[in-house]
């Protein structure tokens, strides 16, 4: 059987056909966050024939994973394999003809560059804005197009970003959200959701390899009321972005004070989270959200919170935070993206 016999009914897809199917095969996409929504993304994307495609991950399958992660299985969770691992060793099988490059990393502004360039597309697998504007200044620096996704609790939200020709994603976001932003693990995340937005990213992704029109909106759902909500954002580029109008790449500059700065403190097995521009958080807020995910104490000012026996976690009112149990700041990074949002 040759290569386009495989693709043989989305080749006989119109919009598609053989010279669109050997675009794809040709491409190289980035996907940024193997979890719910990456491993959607990858597993379509796979299946599709795109030749090339890079896994960008800093974390372990856990048994929690499983309820939407669907690259992944127990015997991932049990050896608690990295999740960029366990897909590529999946998406292996599913089609050896694609190469799967896995990358374990914390994507951040000292690798972003050389991780995230000379591809035609990049796709957000992510939990967290900051990566989300670091992804940004990486598309728009180089002019490379990319799918924004989101999925928490019953609500999701996708975008195609074509730098030069649509708004950038700080046209749509100017500000890092600050407080207590609500994520899969306090609120929780529904399974079909993920699968639903993950589907719709790899089908943008596709519409830009192959040079179709993408949607023109930042497209909303949530799948338990069975609601969308489509916002033109065609004409929302900011003529004074600082990212896609001056040229002003903040979450690739280290001085920058939208940088969150992590330090480990010597000795004490801690690494502080102290972001550079303070805000007071809701303490009480945060402290309701996170009971549902460990045991919670705290007063006025601060908070702590134990996720398990081996992890603390204390939460001050100027969004410092001091992670202790560990000294490894790719670690601490996950905890904080994972239970305290931006």
């Amino acid at each position: 059987m040759s290569d386009l016999e495989r693709y043989s009914r989305q080749i006989l897809f119109q919009q598609i056909g053989e010279v669109g199917q050997i675009i794809l095969q040709n491409s190289k996409v980035a996907i940024v966050g193997v979890g719910a929504l990456g491993t959607v993304i990858a597993n379509h994307l796979v299946r599709s024939g795109v030749g090339y495609i890079r896994l960008i991950d800093r974390d372990l399958v856990e048994l929690s994973n499983l309820q939407r992660q669907t690259l992944f299985d127990e015997e991932d969770a049990k050896f608690q394999l990295p999740k960029v691992i366990a897909a590529k060793k999946r998406l292996n099988r599913i089609n050896s003809t694609v190469t799967v490059d896995a990358v374990i990393a914390d994507l951040n502004l000292d690798n972003a560059d050389e991780l995230l360039t000379d591809f035609n597309c990049i796709v957000d697998g992510t939990d967290n804005f900051m990566t989300r504007f670091l992804i940004n200044d990486v598309a728009v620096k180089y002019g490379i197009p990319w799918v924004h996704g989101a999925a928490v609790s019953s609500r999701g939200m996708f975008a195609s970003i074509k730098p030069g020709i649509t708004p950038c994603y700080r046209c749509l976001f100017p500000h890092v959200p600050t407080g207590t932003g609500e994520t899969c693990d306090t609120v929780g995340v529904l399974s079909p959701l993920t699968d639903i937005i993950g589907s719709f990213q790899a089908m943008e992704t596709m519409k830009i390899l192959i040079d179709e029109k993408t949607t023109p909106n930042l497209e909303q759902i949530d799948i338990w009321d069975y609601t969308t909500m489509q916002m033109d954002i065609s004409k929302g580029r900011n003529p004074n972005c600082p990212t896609c109008v001056n040229h002003q790449f903040d979450f690739l500059d280290r001085s920058s004070e939208l940088q969150v700065a992590y330090t480990t403190l010597c000795g004490r097995n801690t690494v502080q989270i102290n972001p550079r521009n303070k805000r007071d958080l809701d303490v009480k807020k945060l402290a309701a959200n996170l009971k549902k995910s460990g045991k919670v104490s705290g007063n006025d000012y601060l908070i702590r919170f134990t996720p398990d026996e081996d992890i603390s976690i204390v939460v001050f009112k100027d969004a410092r935070v001091l992670i202790h149990g560990t000294n490894d700041v790719v670690q601490a990074k996950l905890l904080y993206s994972k239970y305290i949002g931006n």
